[in-house]
C-alpha cells in the first residue's frame, strides 16, 4: 500500500481546522499559456498564445489506459480517462462551451421546431480521416446504433422515438416527450459520429480501429504503455491541430508524472495529489492549475448483497447524516472540492447540498437511526481504488463515520481488482464503494445513473426506487427554468433520503504543464472529464 501524502502532512493532524486553511491555490490570474497584452477570456483557465509558431510534438503523462476493458468503440466508452483519448480522434455533432452552453461541432446549426424535434445541419467538408466524406447515413446510423447497443450512453440520449435522413445534409432526431438534457447528452464521445458505412461493410471494427472525424489520427498504441497521435491532414477546422504529433504516457505513479514533468519529457501531465503544487513548487517553469469539474465522488452501499447491513434505510440515512461533505472537500481535497447533491455542484440548476434533508440533521439523530435499526455497532469494509486522491477521501469518511460509532475497515486496491469487485457480478460482493461521477454538462443527466434499471452498471448493488424514478424522469421533462430546478430539488431530496449512492464533493482536475514548451488551453470548470478537450488548439514551444 502506498504512503499517502495529505495537504496537512500527517495524519494526525487530518481532520484539524488548519488544515483546510493551508491549501495553496495554483490557479494564477493570468497563466503563462496566455501573452501578456491577451487576457483569459470568462470560462478559461488558459488560452493558447496565438504567436507562438505551429507544429511541433505535445507529450502528455496521464495515470491510466482503461480502454482495454471494452476496446476503443467509443459508443461502449463509460469512463472519462477513455474519452480524454478517444477525442484526439472523435467528434460529435454538438460540444459544450466553458459555459456549458451546447455550441456546434459537426453540425453546424440545429432548429427545434418544437420541444420533441431536432433538426440538425450537417457542416459541409467533414472528411473521415481515411478521406471519406461524412455523410447524413453516417450521422443517422451512429445514432440508431447507439440506440440498440447496451452501451451505458444510451439512457442518456433519452426518449428517442425516431433518428431520419432531412434531405442530404440534414438528421431529424424525433423524441417521444420533451428531454431538455438531450442536446447535452449528444456532446460527449460516446455519441461520436462513425464511419457507418466501414462498420456495416465490416472493413473497419471500431473496437479495435479509430476512424473518426477527429483532429488526430492513432499512429501507434501499446497498452498501459503509450499512444502516439499523428495529425489528422484531413481535419475540417482551418489551421487545427496545431502540433503534429502528441505521445501520450501512461504512467500509473503519480511520482513518475512529476518526475516526467521536472525532466521535462512531458510538457503536460494530470495529477491527483492536492499538495502537487506544493511537490512541484521548486520545479523551473512548472505551472501547476486546479480545473474544477462537474465530476464528483460518491459513496456507494450495497443494498443487493444477502444479509447486506444496508438493507434498512435508517442505516443509510444515519451514514448520510454522518458524512461532513465540507470536511472532506477541505481536508482531503485541499479545500479545491465542493460539496454536490446529485445535480453536480456549479452547474446551472443544481439543488443546494445543505438543503438535502440529512444537511439539518446531527450525529445524535444519526446514532438515534442506527439504534433503531439495531445497528449500534455497525462494522463494514469500503473498498476503494489506490489512485490518488481517493485514500484521503476514504480516510475522512471513515472519521466522519466513527463519531457516529461506525468502524470502517478501508480496503485499497488497483483500479482494476476494484472494478472487478464492484461490477464483477451481481448481486456484488462488497459492502461499500467509492468512485466518482463524471458529472457531465446538464444537472439533470447524472441523475438517470440513480435508477439501476436506466444506468445497469449499478443493478448489482443498488434496488430501484419507483418514486425516485419518476422523479427523475419528471425533472427532464422540464424546461430550464424554475421549475426545472424545483423538480430537480425533489429529484436530490429523495435520493438523500434513499442514500443508496451518497454524493459527496466535487473532483477537481489538477493540471500541470511546462510553461517553457507549452501553452494549453483549458476551461476553467470541465464537464466531461475531458482535460484533453481544446488539445488541438496546444502550442508547442522550443524547450528551454
Amino acid at each position: 500500500m502506498r504512503p499517502i501524502r495529505l495537504a496537512c502532512g500527517v495524519m494526525a493532524a487530518l481532520l484539524a481546522s488548519a488544515c483546510a486553511a493551508t491549501g495553496t491555490t495554483t490557479t494564477p490570474a493570468t497563466t503563462p499559456a496566455t501573452a501578456p497584452d491577451q487576457p483569459n477570456p470568462t470560462g478559461y483557465l488558459a488560452t493558447a498564445d496565438q504567436s507562438l509558431p505551429t507544429g511541433g510534438t505535445l507529450n502528455l503523462a496521464v495515470h491510466i489506459d482503461s480502454g482495454a476493458a471494452t476496446g476503443y468503440d467509443p459508443q461502449l466508452a463509460d469512463v472519462a480517462t477513455t474519452w480524454q483519448l478517444l477525442s484526439l480522434s472523435y467528434e460529435t455533432l454538438v460540444t459544450v462551451g466553458p459555459d456549458f452552453s451546447v455550441q456546434p461541432m459537426l453540425a453546424e446549426k440545429w432548429d427545434t421546431p418544437d420541444p420533441k424535434t431536432y433538426v440538425f445541419h450537417l457542416r459541409d467538408g467533414v472528411a473521415f480521416s481515411n478521406g471519406r466524406e461524412m455523410t447524413a447515413d453516417d450521422v443517422v446510423g451512429s445514432l440508431k446504433r447507439l440506440l440498440a447497443s447496451k452501451s451505458v450512453w444510451r439512457g442518456q440520449l433519452g426518449p428517442v422515438k425516431s433518428v431520419t435522413k432531412d434531405g442530404d445534409r440534414a438528421v431529424k432526431v424525433t423524441l417521444s416527450e420533451p428531454y431538455t438534457p438531450f442536446l447535452a447528452a449528444l456532446a460527449n464521445i460516446p455519441a461520436a459520429v462513425l464511419p457507418m458505412k466501414e462498420i456495416d461493410d465490416k472493413s473497419v471494427d471500431p473496437a479495435k480501429t479509430l476512424l473518426g472525424t477527429g483532429p488526430y489520427v492513432v499512429e501507434n498504441h501499446r497498452q498501459d504503455v503509450s499512444w502516439t497521435f499523428k495529425r489528422n491532414d484531413k481535419y475540417w477546422a482551418k489551421g487545427k491541430p496545431v502540433a503534429d504529433a502528441v505521445n501520450v504516457t501512461i504512467a500509473p505513479e503519480e511520482a513518475a508524472r512529476i518526475a516526467a514533468l521536472q525532466n521535462g519529457s512531458a510538457a503536460l501531465a494530470t495529477l491527483g495529489n492536492v499538495d502537487s503544487a506544493t511537490m512541484l513548487a521548486g520545479a523551473k517553469n512548472v505551472q501547476v492549475v486546479t480545473q474544477a469539474t462537474t465530476d464528483f465522488y460518491y459513496l456507494m452501499l450495497n443494498t443487493q448483497a444477502p444479509g447486506s447491513r444496508f438493507a434498512d434505510p435508517k442505516v443509510r440515512q444515519a451514514i448520510a447524516i454522518a458524512l461532513d461533505q465540507k470536511q472532506i472537500a477541505d481536508v482531503a481535497l485541499g479545500g479545491k472540492g465542493r460539496p454536490t447533491a446529485v445535480t453536480p455542484a456549479g452547474l446551472p440548476g443544481a439543488c443546494d447540498p445543505a438543503a438535502l434533508p440529512s444537511a439539518s440533521k446531527s450525529v445524535d439523530e444519526a446514532k438515534k437511526l442506527l439504534a433503531e435499526a439495531g445497528a449500534q455497532n455497525l462494522t463494514f469494509t469500503l473498498s476503494i481504488f489506490s489512485t490518488e486522491p481517493a485514500p484521503a477521501v476514504a480516510q475522512v469518511i471513515q472519521q466522519n463515520l466513527q463519531q457516529a460509532g461506525i468502524t470502517v475497515k478501508i480496503e485499497q486496491l488497483d483500479e482494476a481488482s476494484w472494478s472487478g469487485k464492484v461490477y464483477g457480478k451481481a448481486p456484488a460482493e462488497f459492502d461499500a464503494a467509492l468512485s466518482w461521477f463524471a458529472g457531465y454538462a446538464d444537472a439533470g443527466m447524472v441523475t438517470k445513473w440513480w435508477n439501476p434499471e436506466t444506468a445497469g452498471f449499478n443493478v448489482g448493488f443498488m434496488k430501484p426506487d419507483k418514486e425516485l424514478n419518476t422523479l427523475i424522469d419528471a425533472a427532464g421533462k422540464e424546461p430550464a427554468g424554475a421549475a426545472r430546478d424545483k423538480a430537480l430539488a425533489a429529484v436530490c431530496a429523495k435520493a438523500d433520503t434513499d442514500a443508496q449512492m451518497i454524493p459527496l464533493v466535487t473532483r477537481p482536475a489538477t493540471v500541470a504543464f511546462r510553461a517553457d514548451a507549452l501553452s494549453p488551453s483549458l476551461y476553467a470548470t470541465e464537464g466531461y472529464g475531458n482535460v484533453l478537450r481544446l488539445v488541438a488548439d496546444a502550442r508547442v514551444k522550443k524547450t528551454q
